[in-house]
């Protein structure tokens, strides 16, 4: 019997946790090559030379521990986000995957189908943990700033808290719309991705519904979700930090990087992002599909 089946006799519920519980999972491994990701985005011309640089600047500077600093605004996100997106993501494509009754045969939905369900998997889930987002990327941020300027929150929470008390309710959702722009975008690629390259390969012969084929899989997914997500990606770090509002919306942003920093400075951190997203996927994947595996067991 297929995985695809399978997952229809898991609760609603379970399939939400499980999501959730495999993206905090996978964010505890993959902390410091975000907030590496997050720095890159937000520099300027000349401050890193690539990603390998960044990282022996940053822990040279700030040490080890602070290479997690943000990790309880990113296991929230993983909490809201995460839990949403792949929770919703899950019920949709069981309830649009048909089982013959007859002869058991399974019958998952299109390519098509299925990019429509990971973007609106992404856009719900992401006006969910958007409040999670900004403050990740805030206390990400926070060790390039002169001392001065920190804002040094102590957690997630604390960080939640003096937003919304300083800054109104509302700036906890800054950067909404490029937010679900990029979740949209992501989630159309990675979801998809993910589900149909998994699907392929079984397909082929040379591979069994299994780990091999769940990390090759990811693999493909998270390049994939790289490559066209991260444009909108950075547009929406700079728009969450920005203190003189010396941007009007994504759209601006984009048309000022490409102006003032060159066309491909909008790919600026390709490298961290892709070895945080690409092993984030990978792991989040294993993890649920395993989590799903002994849960049926």
């Amino acid at each position: 019997m297929s995985t695809v089946q399978n997952t229809k006799d898991i609760p609603s519920s379970v399939k939400f946790l499980f999501g959730g519980l495999s993206g905090c999972m996978a964010t505890c491994i993959v902390q410091p090559i975000d907030l590496i990701k997050t720095r890159m985005q937000l520099s300027q011309k000349g401050e890193f030379k690539n990603s390998f640089d960044a990282f022996t600047k940053i822990y040279k500077q700030e040490g080890v521990v602070n290479m997690y600093k943000g990790l309880s605004a990113g296991l929230f996100r993983q909490a809201t986000y995460t839990t949403t997106r792949l929770g919703v993501f899950n019920v949709l494509q069981d309830y649009y995957t048909k089982v013959d009754p007859n002869t058991g045969k399974v019958t998952p939905p299109d390519f098509m189908k299925k990019l429509l369900i990971g973007s609106v998997a992404g856009g719900v889930g992401s006006i969910v943990g958007t409040p999670a987002e900004v403050s990740l990327i805030r206390m990400t941020s926070d060790g390039r700033l002169p001392v001065a300027e920190r804002r040094n929150y102590k957690n997630v929470f604390d960080a939640l808290l003096r937003i919304s008390k300083d800054e109104g309710v509302l700036n906890m959702w800054r950067g909404c719309t490029p937010t679900v722009a990029r979740a949209v975008v992501l989630n159309a690629a990675q979801l998809s991705v993910y589900s149909q390259a998994k699907e392929m390969l079984v397909k082929t012969g040379y591979f069994v519904d299994g780990t091999s084929t769940h990390l090759t899989a990811s693999l493909i997914s998270g390049f994939i979700s790289t490559a066209v997500s991260i444009p909108i990606d950075m547009s929406k770090t700079r728009i969450q930090t920005m203190k003189n509002n010396e941007y009007k919306n994504a759209l601006d942003v984009i048309q000022k990087v490409a102006r003032n920093e060159g066309v491909f400075a909008l790919w600026k951190g390709f490298t961290p992002y892709f070895l945080r997203l690409g092993p984030h996927t990978v792991f989040t994947f294993l993890f649920l599909e395993k989590m799903n595996e002994l849960y049926l067991k």
